[in-house]
This record gives structure tokens, sequence and C-alpha cells, in this order.
């Protein structure tokens, strides 16, 4: 950490990051809070590169293997959910003051990530979960295309599936 005083964590969900760690007998350490602290004061999806470049703009000094340990912490105990969102790397949401039914679009081409609410997708799942016999605990509903941004600026998809023979002309 640098010598010079960064802002103290102040997120008012580090008590329950701390009583998770006492709990499973972890040392409750500075690093760790600035770390839970970056993540649950953004309304974002966190990767740890980003949560690593907000820990700079603090003045905080953490190594990335710190980082990645924090936020496997954070996974298991409930607070953060990791999102792979098919870029090669994890990004990281808390869940506190989002709906806790919430699904997300994913533009394929800037990356970005929008969060939405629909009811009827919880529907859906319990009826489906209940024809079946099955006791549902979770879901995850993720749309990948295009956002209105991208479209504007004339962004397209290519199609890259497998191409048909007799389709093709000679």
């Amino acid at each position: 950490m640098s010598a010079h005083a960064a802002p103290a964590p102040s997120s008012p969900y580090l008590p329950l990051f701390r009583r998770y760690l006492r709990q499973q007998g972890l040392p409750v350490t500075l690093q760790r809070e600035v770390v839970a602290d970056v993540v649950f004061t953004s309304q974002e999806h966190l990767s740890v590169e980003e949560i690593e470049a907000r820990l700079k703009e603090r003045g905080e000094r953490i190594g990335k293997a710190t980082i990645y340990r924090t936020m496997e912490i954070l996974v298991r105990s409930g607070l953060v959910e990791d999102h792979d969102f098919g870029d090669g790397f994890k990004r990281y949401e808390h869940l506190f003051g989002h709906q806790p039914l919430h699904e997300h679009l994913v533009c394929t081409h800037c990356r970005t990530v929008v969060e939405f609410e629909r009811p009827e997708v919880q529907r859906i799942q319990d009826e489906v979960a209940a024809t079946h016999g099955f006791l549902p605990t979770r879901h995850r509903l993720e749309i990948y295309g295009l956002c209105a941004a991208c479209q504007e600026k004339g962004v397209t998809i290519k199609y890259e599936g497998l191409a048909c023979p007799a389709l093709e002309v000679a």
C-alpha cells in the first residue's frame, strides 16, 4: 500500500465481509477490505484489471494475486457474483442494491453489459422446474448481440457458423 493516505474503506457491506472472514478463520486484512470496498461501491461488472486500476486511483498498490484471492473469497461468501461473458475473463458484481433477479444484455462488440428485470423470466423458471419436479436455486440469462450505440456506428454481426456445402456455389 502507498505511503500517502488513501480513503478508508467505507462500504456499509464491509461488516458482512469481515464476519464471513472470521467465520471461515481467515485474516481480516486492510488489503482485502479495500478490494471488497471497490467492488461494493461500484454499480458495474468489474474485471480484476478494472479493480486494480480503481485501487491505483485510490493510491493503493495491491497485487493481482491478492485481488484474485479476495474475489474468490467474496464469491464464496455469496456477497459477490462472478460472470463470464465470453471475453476470456471474469467480471464481478456485488449483490447489494441490485434486484436479486436480474438478467444481462452483453454487447459482443464493445462488451457493454446492461442489466434488466422481467418477472416473466422467474415465472418461466418456476413453471419449467415444477413440470420436471426440479427445485431451482438460481438461474442466469445472458443475451448476446449488438447494443444500440454499436448499431448506430454501423457495426454489424458476421455469421461465423458452419456453412452448408449444399448451399455453396461451385
